[in-house]
């Protein structure tokens, strides 16, 4: 069993049902981290203006986090997180707008707002908002000093190790030769999508890069942990942090936070670029995700069920009712 799954104390019997309480909201605190996750910012380094013209990432760009030290970059694909400054559309504002006030009217005390040092910050070296995950052709080795390294170390690493437990059966023997599979079944559809994740994954040597990593690995928990989750958290004395959707995703899970995301929403299913003429989008879903530091799963559970059975919004899939 890996050490980290070990941190936490589990329920007695491992049972978390008991937490699954109709009135667990009531006096619960919960903070809204309105600075970037729901209002634009403008971010560490950036001189343009908060409401300046959507970006979208692109394969190469650094992921994870916010971006990398390009002013202006992109934060992630999900609503209004492909755009500069970060922020919500109208639409998923009034989502949130809406569950916050059923929130209040489920007991739960709402601190609003509530700043995560790490995201206010103006200095660069200290900001969620410019320490992505390197990711893509982007952040090859010597392009890659302003972000990240864990994913792509941490991927040749465990997938070769990975690889040797399998023995004799194994397809490949090491990342190298799934690449080169790759390569040259091109024809057949096997990089569809390309594979620079692969490609920057492989140049890193597990001994020669091990201290890089282990830098990266601890501004990561100090950026989205103590000076992030933690530090927001502790000040207002909260028990979770309100994310719009899958926003909040990268800054815990840096430190290895959890959150339970409850459906609740449809938006309006904007593509950028925009789809191919002909094809016609769907709204897509946008839940609430409650977020926690450390080992605080069970009260995420009884607010994500509190909150679940308040409202009964998730819309089951035609494909999968």
């Amino acid at each position: 069993m890996p050490p980290a799954t070990k941190t936490c104390t589990p329920p007695p019997g491992r049972d978390y049902t008991k937490f699954l309480n109709l009135d667990g909201l009531k006096g619960a605190r919960i903070g809204i981290p309105r600075a970037f996750f729901y209002d634009r910012v403008n971010t560490p380094g950036d001189s343009g203006t908060a409401d300046a013209t959507p970006a979208n990432p692109r394969e190469g760009a650094a992921t994870g986090g916010p971006t990398t030290r390009v002013p202006g970059a992109p934060f992630g694909i999900e609503g209004g997180f492909g755009r500069r400054g970060g922020g919500l559309t109208p639409e998923e504002a009034r989502v949130m707008t809406e569950a916050i006030d059923i929130l209040k009217q489920h007991g739960a005390a709402i601190v609003d707002p509530v700043d995560i040092p790490s995201v206010s910050t103006k200095d660069m070296d200290k900001s969620f908002l410019q320490w992505g995950q390197c990711s893509g052709a982007a952040n090859v080795k010597g392009k890659d000093a302003n972000c990240s390294v864990v994913l792509k170390y941490g991927m040749t690493r465990d997938f070769n190790n990975w690889l040797k437990t399998l023995g004799p059966s194994a397809p490949v023997k090491t990342l190298t030769e799934l690449r080169e599979w790759n390569i040259t079944h091109i024809q057949g559809g096997a990089i569809q999508f390309g594979q620079s994740n692969l490609d920057i994954s492989d140049e890193m040597d597990v001994e020669a890069d091990r201290a890089r990593y282990e830098a990266d690995r601890a501004k990561d928990i100090e950026i989205a942990g103590a000076q992030g989750i933690d530090a927001a958290m502790k000040a207002n004395h909260l028990d979770a942090l309100l994310f719009p959707g899958a926003s909040g995703a990268a800054i815990a899970a840096k430190p290895g936070y959890p959150t339970v995301l409850v459906p609740f929403g449809m938006v309006p299913n904007t593509l950028t670029p925009p789809a191919p003429s002909g094809f016609e989008t769907k709204p897509a879903p946008f839940g609430v995700a409650f977020t926690g530091m450390a080992c605080s799963e069970p009260k995420l559970l009884q607010f994500g069920y509190a909150f679940e059975q308040a409202t009964k919004r998730r819309v089951p899939p035609p494909s999968t009712p």
